[in-house]
């Protein structure tokens, strides 16, 4: 069974909630935790999965990847694991995770990201103070600083990724809202990344319907912009040489799908089931930096309400997300009756 979370110093261990859903025959509870976890006095006529069980005791999912959920303001850890002889382990876990915990946590997040990213700006800063061309370096010196300065800018990166993800965990990551078109979020992403398109001989291409009108969406930019970089770098990352990614847009009312679609070897059905997921793409792929980014856009994504998806074909792989387009706006009375 999955490892629960760690539950801090001087805390009493909690017994986890145990149900045994063997290949046939009728669901097992395992002690009486889980009903209690649940605030359930028995267990629903028919117990196929852990996210059916916690919906019918209603619960609502809190984190992105389902494993945390929440009903007024309780919380539990939920998971279901595959035992060797096809049977299944249902399990719960309850999370101490009321509103003044959780705005404690943000809050040292907060404290933390502050420390963390002003250390390294300032590196950076001395960085590019000393690459400004003003004092003439030996090449090895300029060299070594611009190793400096792209590892600084790398790490600053990640670490307002890594401190947004868990924001967005505890159902805290902040988001602006405002009406704008999708139009230039499209262009800045695909500007940002054209550098490193370029160096990597990969066309990247915004495929835009010139008789389409573009959509409006009541989004915070900087959110679906970092989460169509995302997406953008995690296809670079798979391109061959010669390959061509293309930024498309499918409108659908009441909704919009953005695609990021790489043509040229498509991912494997492996590939393509851990897309989204953290933890399972770090530990495979030995590496941080990616998996996270594309995890936390997928959590941008959904803090508005969309949602994001994975889809393969002999000829390529596109990664989609979907918003929900912006009600169209109210038009004042005439001018004639205006008082």
């Amino acid at each position: 069974m999955a490892s629960p979370r760690e539950l801090g110093a001087g805390s009493t261990p909690t017994a986890p909630g145990l149900i045994l859903v063997p290949r046939q025959g009728s669901p097992r509870l395992l002690g009486r935790s889980l009903l209690e976890h649940l605030g359930l006095r028995e267990l629903p006529p028919t117990v196929s999965s852990m996210p059916g069980l916690l919906a019918a005791a209603g619960f609502r999912p809190r984190s992105a990847d389902r494993t945390i959920w929440e009903r007024n303001g309780h919380a539990v850890m939920a998971g279901e694991e595959l035992l060797e002889d096809g049977a299944r382990m249902l399990w719960t876990f309850p999370v101490d995770w009321d509103e003044p915990s959780v705005r404690q946590h943000v809050r040292y997040l907060g404290m933390a990201s502050h420390d963390l990213r002003g250390a390294l700006a300032n590196i950076r800063s001395y960085a590019a103070l000393l690459l400004n061309g003003r004092s003439p370096l030996e090449p090895k010196v300029q060299r070594g600083l611009e190793t400096i300065l792209r590892n600084a800018d790398r790490s600053l990166a990640f670490a307002q990724d890594f401190f947004d993800s868990s924001r967005a965990d505890l159902g805290a990551l902040p988001c602006e809202r405002e009406r704008q078109s999708l139009l230039p979020l499209l262009d800045a992403a695909v500007e940002r990344q054209r550098a490193a398109a370029t160096a990597a001989n990969v066309a990247l291409v915004l495929d835009l319907d010139p008789h389409a009108p573009m959509p409006d969406v009541a989004v915070d930019g900087a959110r679906i912009q970092h989460a169509l970089e995302s997406f953008i770098q995690y296809q670079l990352a798979r391109a061959q040489a010669g390959e061509v990614i293309h930024l498309r847009v499918r409108s659908f009312m009441p909704q919009v799908r953005v695609e990021v679609r790489r043509e040229g070897v498509p991912l494997s059905d492996e590939d393509a089931s851990v897309v989204f997921q953290r933890e399972a793409r770090a530990f495979r792929e030995k590496k941080l930096e990616d998996p996270l980014r594309v995890y936390l856009a997928r959590q941008e994504v959904e803090a508005h309400g969309g949602g994001v998806g994975v889809e393969t074909d002999r000829s390529g792989s596109t990664l989609f997300l979907t918003l929900f387009q912006a009600p169209a706006e109210e038009l004042g009375p005439p001018a004639s009756m205006q008082v």
